[in-house]
């Protein structure tokens, strides 16, 4: 039997167009229960628990603080810290005097607080994923998407892949589009960029190549709080935008068309009235935020370097992030290491450089120097007349042998 003050709350939820299974999910009772109750009506509803107890106030405080403190949500958890306390109570009670502060404290997680930020204060930066058709086939991209917290100015870059390389990449190519350096950037935890969390303080701990490569830029890194993306909606807003408007419906020839067509869509969307500004964010980033902006680095920044262990295919490739390059082909079923360059790939034989490519980004390319197959195939001869060796003695020698003579 339920109590009554949740009785009450299902009539008026009812009330509300509310659904069985939603009031059920929502009030935490089985839906049969709610079924039972919206039947009967108020001839049900004034049945009351015999035995029903409530937690005082004090009793009711120090359950909630336990909530949300060494039980980590778990009445369960709750109710037997209560029990070493000598507070004995059912569950079921203990459930009933928690779930408005449960509530309210949903609430809260969900409710969101615009937080605006100053001019070159801050770039949040973030990943989406999009099936796209490039070339004839479908092909997973990758699209890195920046938005500058004051202007609102979006930058988007085509990827492969999601490796913390491509996250650099496409943070040093936003800051040189956008002509200067933010103080801080925003990210989200993916597991390229963030290592764990500090238990004590609750702050992620930052992937130390990450971090010394913002070190390089002057740029302090921030990651939002767990599960809480909103943090840094601007740029979850964004990428949404880009898939919705910049590339939804669309087919491309390759990869580098995808590139030139984002960057003629970047300009758009630059020029359009942004919905909560109210301007261009073209212009505000004129008026208020180029100047705001740290300094470029003087000398160029090594962005990417990665080093790979692969095995020489029978056909004398290697494979990286779908893309081929060629090895001599002396080298089949070997071992090599691969070091991906910005743009360059280079290819050792233990400290010997046996190949030197440049960097594709097309998905499923082959990047060939004929000069590593030479020799692998037989060249075919035109067939040249038979030379006849000269007779050595006389055919009659050999009528003479058999018997007769001519």
């Amino acid at each position: 039997m339920l109590d009554p003050e949740i009785v009450e709350r299902i009539r008026l939820l009812q009330q509300l167009r509310w659904g069985s299974k939603r009031i059920a999910r929502e009030l935490g009772v089985a839906r049969n229960s709610v079924r039972r109750y919206l039947r009967g009506g108020a001839a049900v509803a004034v049945q009351a628990r015999p035995n029903a107890r409530t937690l005082d106030a004090d009793q009711a405080a120090l359950a909630r603080e336990l909530l949300d403190g060494a039980a980590a949500g778990n009445a369960v958890v709750v109710q037997r810290l209560l029990a070493e306390r000598e507070v004995d109570v059912p569950l079921r009670t203990l459930q009933r005097a928690l779930e408005p502060h449960r509530q309210a404290r949903r609430a809260a997680e969900l409710a969101t607080v615009r937080f605006e930020t100053l001019p070159g204060a801050q770039l949040q930066i973030d990943f989406g994923e999009k099936w796209i058709a490039i070339g004839g086939e479908r092909t997973k991209v990758h699209l890195f998407v920046a938005v500058l917290g004051y202007s609102r100015r979006i930058f988007v870059r085509a990827s492969l892949s999601q490796r913390q390389d491509d996250w650099r990449e496409g943070l040093a190519a936003a800051f040189r589009t956008f002509g200067g350096v933010t103080r801080k950037i925003l990210i989200d935890r993916a597991g390229a960029l963030v290592i764990g969390q500090d238990r004590e303080t609750g702050t992620a701990r930052i992937h130390p190549a990450f971090a010394a490569f913002c070190k390089d830029w002057g740029v302090e890194v921030a990651a939002c709080r767990p599960y809480r993306a909103r943090t840094k909606g601007k740029t979850e807003s964004g990428v949404g935008y880009v898939k919705r408007n910049g590339i939804a419906g669309r087919a491309f020839d390759s990869v580098a068309a995808l590139e030139a067509h984002l960057a003629q869509w970047m300009l758009e969307a630059d020029r359009r009235v942004h919905g909560t500004t109210h301007e261009q964010p073209c212009v505000r980033f004129e008026r208020a935020e180029r100047a705001a902006l740290q300094a470029l680095p003087a000398a160029p920044l090594r962005v990417r370097e990665r080093r790979l262990q692969r095995r020489v295919a029978t056909d004398c490739f290697v494979d990286i992030d779908t893309v081929r390059y060629s090895v001599p082909h002396t080298l089949v079923r070997r071992h090599v290491e691969v070091v991906v360059g910005d743009a360059e790939v280079v290819i050792y034989d233990g400290r010997i450089e046996v190949a030197r490519h440049r960097r594709s980004t097309e998905p499923h390319q082959r990047v060939v120097n004929p000069r590593h197959l030479d020799g692998l195939y037989r060249r075919r001869h035109d067939d040249a007349p038979t030379e006849r060796s000269p007779l050595t003695r006389s055919l009659d020698v050999y009528a003479e042998a058999v018997g007769g003579a001519p």
